[in-house]
């Protein structure tokens, strides 16, 4: 069971991502203020992170630019889940440190599917480690 931090501003996109992360079988935190973020991040210490690029305060390009310029979580995969769906966008995300872009509206399968992909990864490298 991986732990997910969810951060989104929109508290009703943070309860569906909740939902859905623990539907998957994983383990959820949900914070809707970027600058908290880094707090809980220590926190939590997720394996997985999600996050939105619009939010007051400090954006989701900085706030994943901050999460992986610290090296606790620089090597933590960063999902974008945005209803910011333009290359120029998409391209920012991926050179902020992003894993993986989900645009908004997305389908259930198309969240849990990449959640559970990611997870995957992060199995087959901590076994490879052993």
């Amino acid at each position: 069971m991986s732990k997910v931090l969810i951060v989104d501003d929109d508290l009703i996109v943070t309860e569906l991502l909740k939902a859905l992360v623990k539907l998957g079988g994983h383990e959820p935190t949900a914070v809707t203020d970027s600058r908290q973020a880094v707090e809980i991040a220590g926190t939590v210490n997720p394996d997985i992170i999600t996050l939105d690029l619009m939010m007051p305060g400090m954006s989701g390009f900085e706030l994943c630019e901050t999460l992986h310029s610290d090296p606790r979580f620089e090597q933590t995969p960063i999902v974008i889940v945005s209803a910011r769906d333009d290359k120029e966008s998409k391209d920012k995300a991926f050179q902020s440190g992003a894993s993986a872009f989900i645009a908004k509206p997305f389908g259930t399968q198309e969240f849990l599917g990449k959640i559970k992909s990611i997870a995957a990864g992060l199995r087959l490298s901590t076994s490879l480690e052993i």
